[in-house]
């Protein structure tokens, strides 16, 4: 979701800049650093964007430069009024220096530009059109680089699954999963709480059997397992906006690699458990670059 653009172009006696810049995000997260006197164009910015993009913190920049600069200055007397008061009373308080002209100009509010009250509604029009083009121009070319960096990813992507459904073949392949060591295992269990001292009444130890094989059973986390790699790669197949999909799918895939961590007691078993934790974490990290 990482990406940048830009855009510039001239209308009606300004050059603007257009500057777009995207990084990872959960959500869709726009942020607009406008110039005065465009705050109208933050409305359909956003239904811009939004319709364009699906997740990532967005920043869109606008630069304009004025091609008639210092045109239409005017002095706003009310704000002047204001900072040559308080200045008379610094003066009679603390003895203060009296302003100069040009720092009371230079004082933000004090000194501003006619031209945008100038600007008859036609010409207004005219203006945000163009600078709403000029920004789907960097969007198009925002969307074009996140989208190839999406094309780099999918052989990233798909390397991470293949890891994780190799670990999940290999822990099916473990002598601890095999009928004959699960069966001695058991027994062994069994034999060790019949000669428990007191005795343990039949269908206590029925019960108790039966939790032992629940918890050394970890097929059915190979088995889902299994599933999520499945639907995984249909989600990369379909080339859509897939990233949150992706992100529950991680989810589901670390939950089931826990719990067969958590059953296991063998130790090539746990072993294939961690690396497999640890492949879960890669494909995570990747997928945050996903929309």
């Amino acid at each position: 979701m990482t990406g940048f653009a830009r855009s510039e172009g001239e209308t009606d006696g300004i050059t603007w800049a257009w500057e777009i810049k995207s990084v990872n995000g959960k959500s869709l997260d726009l942020r607009f650093r406008l110039p005065p006197g465009c705050d109208a164009l933050e409305v359909p910015l956003r239904a811009l964007l939004s319709e364009r993009l699906k997740r990532g913190s967005v920043t869109a920049n606008l630069s304009i430069v004025r091609s008639t600069s210092g045109a239409n200055l005017r002095v706003n007397r009310a704000a002047l009024e204001q900072v040559l008061s308080l200045a008379r009373e610094l003066q009679r308080e603390v003895g203060a220096t009296p302003p100069s002209t040009d720092g009371l100009l230079a004082l933000k509010g004090v000194l501003e530009s006619g031209e945008e009250d100038g600007l008859d509604p036609e010409a207004r029009a005219r203006r945000e059109a163009a600078l709403l083009a000029g920004c789907r121009r960097a969007v198009d070319e925002l969307a074009g680089m996140r989208r190839a960096e999406g094309a780099r990813l999918d052989a990233v992507l798909c390397e991470r699954l293949d890891e994780i459904a190799g670990l999940v073949a290999a822990a099916e392949r473990t002598a601890a999963l095999q009928p004959e060591a699960v069966r001695a295992r058991l027994k062994s269990l069994v034999d060790a709480l019949k000669d428990a001292v007191p005795a343990i009444a039949e269908d206590r130890l029925a019960q108790e059997a039966a939790l032992l094989v629940a918890k050394a059973d970890v097929r059915e986390e190979l088995d889902r397992l299994g599933a999520h790699i499945a639907a995984a790669r249909e989600l990369l197949a379909e080339g859509a906006v897939i990233g949150r999909r992706l992100d529950f799918l991680c989810q589901e895939f670390h939950r089931e690699a826990n719990t067969l961590c958590s059953k296991s007691a063998d130790v090539e078993l746990t072993r294939i458990g961690l690396a497999l934790k640890a492949a879960i974490e890669q494909l995570r990290e990747q997928v945050q670059n996903i929309e």
